[in-house]
């Protein structure tokens, strides 16, 4: 053992260090080199600890997701935007539904293996912004040329959007929708009837309003009007519904992008994303199960869970992509959806350029919501009182809140009416309802065949006419709806 040497009081002599040796010139790669790694690791740490989340935290969230490549190959892509694309697909894969499941949520039946669901999720380049378009699944696509899984022939053909996925899985919906849209994808995300549900749970469940009932056989959802808190079967069914009414496929869309604006409400008022311990909760719940591209990962879904931090409902937007004709009967296909292709164009181009959907603010209004907009029912008015110019005042309040009056009110036989009646046919109950709306205390009263014009006889308990407005009104070109005109009030 050497011994300690004696601490000098004067000063030390400088030394040199040792010479070390050159190496010899290593050839160029691609690896990002040691310190840079380093680097962007402590970087991370840095960042994740000022957002209040620790890197230990999530550092094991990667190893939890399921991963898939639809990017695999593929050549002669759509320039990149500005912004960050997602495409979340929803299949009907059921294979870790339970038994006890499949009975209660109405699962049963052999799966097509293809997309219930495909949105193209667009999140601005300053994470201030989402924007959510909704693609219908019997849209009329045509593929880009692709090989077939099964024969190994290379061809191009017609098909619904939603075929693609059981033709050529990922890549082959992902190239479609390229094609489609010419907005690059960077991201995929697929989740399936087990993986939704138990988002939903570990969430809390999710909060939707309803101003009517929704009632669907087919899945089993039955909803009073009013607030439900929906835990992840029951959500299920209601993202499902497609047999509530004439609306069909495009309804089951709205009540979609409804619950999804909901989630986003919960998950950004809740404190879960300020929270690091629920957040990783919710994170390995989400992560481990769905599928994702090789790209997307626990980095991705903590920038993700940074923007929304400063989210409010209004933060996001909603729209489905214009339609020019429905029922449009392709050969070999049967009916598909098609869309408008100038406005479908100007939309994704929005999308490529990062700029907003919707065309303004919009205020907040107090009116109540209804199924049907008062823009599209037809109301004459009569009075049932001895009450001069009564008629006339309900017309014109009935009109002011954009209901289609005849503006020509007439005198009822029964000059002694005391409640006020809407009388209509039945095939229109869902207008007859919205008009009931705006006049509280009303009588509703079903005539078969009295055709599409609702009548209105004014009663002496007649009070006022009360503001409504439908449930997804939208606005501008694309019909866009922000998160906030979709929630809970």
């Amino acid at each position: 053992m050497s011994p300690t040497p004696h601490r000098s009081s004067g000063p030390r002599p400088a030394r040199r260090p040792p010479a070390l040796p050159i190496p010899p010139a290593l050839p160029l790669r691609r690896k990002r080199p040691r310190w840079a790694m380093r680097a962007t690791m402590t970087l991370s740490v840095v960042i994740l600890a000022s957002a209040g989340i620790g890197h230990s935290v999530v550092s094991s969230l990667d190893a939890d997701i399921a991963r898939v490549d639809p990017f695999k190959d593929m050549k002669n892509r759509p320039r990149a935007g500005h912004g960050m694309n997602v495409l979340l697909v929803g299949t009907d894969g059921r294979d870790r539904i339970t038994e006890r499941e499949r009975r209660r949520f109405r699962l049963g039946g052999a799966p097509c293996h293809c997309t219930d669901t495909l949105m193209i999720v667009h999140i601005s380049e300053d994470r201030e912004r989402a924007s959510v378009i909704s693609l219908p699944r019997d849209s009329f696509a045509q593929t880009p040329p692709h090989t077939d899984r099964a024969t190994g022939r290379t061809h191009q053909h017609p098909l619904r959007i939603n075929a693609a996925y059981a033709e050529g899985g990922p890549q082959l919906t992902v190239r479609t929708v390229e094609h489609m849209t010419r907005v690059k994808i960077d991201h995929y995300l697929e989740v399936d009837f087990t993986s939704f549900m138990r988002t939903v749970d570990v969430l809390g469940g999710v909060r939707i309003c309803t101003a009517r009932p929704l009632k669907d056989r087919f899945t089993g959802l039955d909803l009073p009007p009013g607030t439900h808190a929906l835990k992840g079967g029951q959500a299920l069914q209601y993202v499902r519904s497609r047999h509530i009414d004439a609306d069909s496929d495009f309804g089951r869309m709205k009540r979609q992008q409804r619950f999804l604006a909901a989630l986003v409400d919960h998950a950004t008022s809740s404190g879960i994303l300020l929270n690091p311990l629920r957040f990783r909760d919710v994170a390995r719940a989400v992560l481990g199960s769905v599928r994702a591209d090789r790209g997307f990962g626990a980095d991705e879904l903590l920038d993700l869970g940074r923007a929304m931090r400063t989210f409010s409902p209004s933060s996001s937007e909603f729209t489905t992509v214009p339609v020019a004709q429905m029922g449009y009967v392709v050969k070999g296909i049967g009916s598909t959806v098609k869309w408008d292709p100038v406005k479908a164009e100007r939309l994704f181009r929005a999308v490529r350029e990062d700029k907003p959907l919707a065309t303004a603010p919009r205020a907040r209004s107090t009116a109540v919501r209804v199924e049907v907009a008062p823009q599209q029912i037809r109301v004459h008015v009569e009075n049932g009182t001895t009450t001069v110019g009564l008629a006339k005042e309900v017309d014109a309040g009935l009109a002011a809140t954009g209901f289609r009056t005849t503006g020509r009110p007439t005198t009822a036989a029964n000059r002694a009416t005391r409640r006020t009646v809407i009388t209509y046919d039945p095939r229109w109950d869902r207008s007859a309802r919205s008009l009931a709306a705006a006049l509280p205390g009303s009588e509703m009263r079903a005539v078969p065949g009295l055709g599409p014009t609702l009548r209105v006889t004014a009663g002496a308990d007649f009070r006022e006419v009360r503001r409504v407005r439908a449930e997804n009104p939208g606005q501008g070109e694309f019909g866009v709806v922000r998160g906030d005109e979709v929630g809970c009030s």
